[in-house]
């Protein structure tokens, strides 16, 4: 399977681009003994999964140390592929389920990243601060915001203020109701063409207020 153009264009090195290279065949492999991904998109795991992960990559480039927390991360989405993409972060990935957590902890020590931990634990559960928490369509933002509001850590280095950043689907009107002033949402249709990403969108969340 060749891998899309755009993983080519945004990888910065080759050791990054051969781990991607790698990634659908160790993900059909996984998929078979556990099922994490529906068999509809494990065919489709290079747009669907890998680079609708990367679409935050296109918003903002994590500088060397910092950590991101990856909630209800399921097959390790987005984790795996950010954590391939920032090898100088620190990512941990977390889920409810354990069998979830199992294949995400196989595909990092094959592709040996040694910059990812993965936890079996529900968000409520984590007490440590991160620079950025990373979801992929995990529950509602204002409920999502209950679970991880308290692990944002306070004092930022990056170009974006600490924060929350979602990669949600379709209209978010209701559902950021009172968190306007803190949010932005970007189209991720502006990073990729394909059709898939056409009601995509990243859900930038930060607790200073934002214009």
């Amino acid at each position: 399977m060749m891998l899309h153009h755009h993983i080519r264009n945004i990888c910065g090195a080759d050791k990054a681009y051969q781990q991607f290279e790698r990634l659908p065949k160790l993900y059909a492999e996984w998929n078979a003994k556990i099922n994490v991904i529906s068999r509809k998109d494990i065919d489709e795991l290079i747009v669907r999964h890998i680079l609708h992960s990367l679409a935050i990559a296109k918003l903002i480039q994590f500088k060397p140390n910092t950590s991101i927390l990856d909630v209800g991360t399921g097959g390790g989405f987005p984790g795996i592929p950010l954590a391939i993409m920032f090898p100088e972060c620190q990512f941990h990935l977390v889920d409810a389920i354990a069998k979830k957590i199992k294949v995400v902890q196989a595909i990092a020590s094959d592709l040996g990243l040694s910059n990812v931990t993965a936890e079996q634990a529900r968000a409520e559960q984590i007490t440590t601060t991160y620079d950025f928490i990373v979801s992929r369509a995990v529950t509602d933002f204002p409920t999502f915001y209950r679970w991880v509001g308290k692990n944002i850590a306070p004092h930022s280095k990056n170009t974006l203020p600490n924060g929350i950043l979602c990669l949600k689907g379709g209209d978010l009107t209701e559902e950021i109701k009172g968190f306007q002033k803190h949010i932005r949402l970007y189209n991720i249709h502006d990073f990729f063409t394909e059709e898939f990403f056409e009601t995509k969108k990243i859900l930038y969340f930060s607790k200073d207020t934002l214009s």
